[in-house]
């Protein structure tokens, strides 16, 4: 160890081996990313990877015995991944990697399609922290599920499928915006302005009144069985209808919407299934994180403190002792420093790209409001596994101090007295519908989610 701290560029230090190692992981990736564009595919989409691994579904309450490989399917929208290990509990405690699966969007309102202008819209209701006028003028497409008060559910996707149509959000020319172009960004677009442009032919008689709504309710009942009344107890998602595809002459970047957080979803579900340890691991994929991990399906939920209780007394331990000997990764992505916008960071505590998954020793903002802080004896700890497992890493923070910040769902782990930190991948464009990591951070992830089951 020398005297001085210098990050590493993984690129830099790549070998042939490892770089085809990076771009063949990375493949993998964007399989998983296009599979799954809301919370509700990405677990169903989890679900038959680790049944392909030898996964089970659990049941709560159920005993666990060592060796068990299980998963608990938490309303669809959330999903942990049990993998019963053979150290000593008690003194080992439980490997926990957590990572959220819901992304910025577009939710549909409850009563959402209307008609004006002889053009048909859906209402919408923006979820997590977006810059709305990034959701103008780009294709769209529809996800979710419809429940019916006969206790079916309709399942809907359209806008994926080359032959698919897709949704739209107008911008006004800027010849005529003259207006808007003087206002601030944050109040130049109305919330209530993002309407998914989706149907314009009439139907019906010349004399009937909103032709082209019902020409879409036509099409949704003949497509789906459904009625207006529906929508009343639907979770619909508006998403970017845009594919994970590499940038850059040398493929050294991938861009796709929903890297935040699925970016480290992916590499703690491979880390998973794909490590050898004794170690007994469990894997979070949550719900709700970008609106404060609220609800069932939110890391809030006391769902976590039921199955490690469940994995303790199964292996006849203190419930209390093994959470106190248990060690999480927080898994969410991190602010990457932009050379297009370097006033907004703090060099040298920024996040760079290609310079391995990153550390946020604290979020929060300003005066660490809202932050974890993890301990410097657990960042210790953390050092000397990546150290031995040749893991490139950095440290981080979200921006400059006073700038702004941010909140992952760290707190809430270590509020259950479990040693806790956020680690992730950088992300250029955060929240944008569409944005950028490097492949070899995503790589970097991987390995280090790896060396912490072990």
């Amino acid at each position: 160890m020398g005297l001085t701290y210098k990050r590493t560029n993984v690129y830099a230090t790549a070998d042939k081996a490892e770089l085809d190692a990076i771009m063949a992981y990375n493949e993998g990736y964007k399989k998983f990313l296009d599979a799954g564009k809301t919370e509700r595919e990405t677990v169903a989409n989890t679900i038959k990877l680790v049944e392909a691994a030898g996964f089970k579904p659990y049941v709560l309450g159920a005993k666990i015995s060592k060796g068990d490989k299980l998963y608990y399917n938490n309303r669809g929208k959330s999903l942990f991944i049990i993998r019963a290990g053979t150290a000593d509990l008690e003194t080992n405690g439980v490997r926990v990697l957590v990572a959220h699966v819901d992304s910025p969007r577009l939710d549909l309102k409850q009563v959402p399609l209307f008609e004006k202008a002889s053009m048909a819209y859906l209402k919408t209701h923006y979820y997590g922290g977006i810059k709305k006028y990034q959701w103008l003028t780009i294709p769209l497409s529809l996800h979710g599920v419809v429940a019916k008060k006969d206790g079916t559910l309709v399942s809907v996707n359209v806008g994926e499928d080359e032959a698919d149509p897709v949704f739209y959000i107008t911008d006004l020319l800027p010849h005529l915006s003259q207006e808007i172009d003087v206002k601030p960004v944050k109040d130049a677009f109305s919330a209530e302005n993002l309407n998914l442009l989706v149907g314009g032919i009439p139907v019906g008689d010349a004399a009937d009144s909103d032709r082209v709504k019902r020409g879409v309710l036509e099409i949704l009942h003949k497509k789906y069985g459904i009625c207006e009344e529906d929508f009343l107890s639907a979770e619909l998602e508006a998403v970017p209808a845009l594919k994970a595809h590499d940038v850059g002459f040398d493929r050294a970047y991938v861009a796709s919407y929903g890297h935040d957080d699925r970016v480290c979803a992916y590499p703690e579900i491979t880390a998973t299934l794909q490590t050898e340890t004794e170690q007994t691991v469990l894997t979070v994929l949550a719900d709700k994180e970008e609106i404060g991990s609220e609800g069932n399906t939110g890391m809030q939920c006391i769902l976590i403190r039921d199955i490690l209780r469940s994995i303790a007394v199964s292996y006849g331990a203190d419930p209390a002792v093994v959470r106190a000997h248990s060690k999480c990764l927080s898994a969410d992505v991190t602010a990457g420093f932009d050379p297009a916008f370097p006033s907004a960071f703090e060099e040298l505590n920024a996040a760079y790209v290609h310079h391995g998954v990153a550390m946020d020793k604290f979020t929060g903002s300003r005066g660490k409001s809202g932050s974890n802080d993890a301990s410097a004896e657990y960042i210790g700890y953390l050092r000397g596994v990546f150290d031995k497992e040749g893991v490139i890493w950095q440290p981080s923070e979200l921006g400059k101090v006073d700038v702004g910040g941010g909140g992952t769902v760290a707190k809430f782990i270590a509020n259950q007295n479990i040693d806790t930190v956020d680690m992730g991948v950088p992300v250029l464009s955060m929240h944008a519908p569409y944005e950028l990591v490097s492949k070899a951070d995503v790589y970097s992830a991987h390995k280090a989610f790896s060396a912490f089951v072990k």
